[in-house]
């Protein structure tokens, strides 16, 4: 069982920026490759960000390509989302996801991934 806790929401101006945190419970970090997904009230989860398994490649949904930056470290067994230029549509709760050697398309789906965090509440004032 893997145990995935965010960190870094909080409350910004649009046009400001925040790092979200996710610290994952497992000494075999590599092998997952991380997501991040977000839901804002009403609507349903979207995807947001994901980087591979074992390397650094990296897919991001096309409403935050340009303003968000999704990393890892490995020694740290964190994920970190970087994200500039807030928009008041960013607001939402932001969840930390792992799923084990999966494909980045794979990810992007959402579907059958092995843990969830619990989430991160961003919320971006106009």
């Amino acid at each position: 069982q893997v145990q995935l806790e965010e960190s870094g929401g909080g409350l910004v101006q649009a046009g400001g920026s925040l790092r979200l945190s996710c610290e994952a419970s497992t000494r075999i970090f590599s092998s997952y490759t991380m997501g991040w997904f977000r839901q804002a009230p009403g609507k349903e989860r979207e995807f947001v960000a994901a980087i591979i398994w074992g390397g650094s490649s990296t897919l991001l949904a096309d409403s935050v390509k340009g303003r968000f930056f999704i990393s890892r470290d490995t020694a740290k067994t964190t994920v970190y989302l970087q994200m500039s230029s807030l928009k008041p549509e960013d607001t939402a709760v932001y969840y930390c996801a792992a799923d084990w050697r999966s494909t980045l398309p794979t990810m992007s789906r959402g579907i059958g991934v092995d843990y969830w965090g619990k989430g991160t509440l961003v919320t971006v004032s106009s």
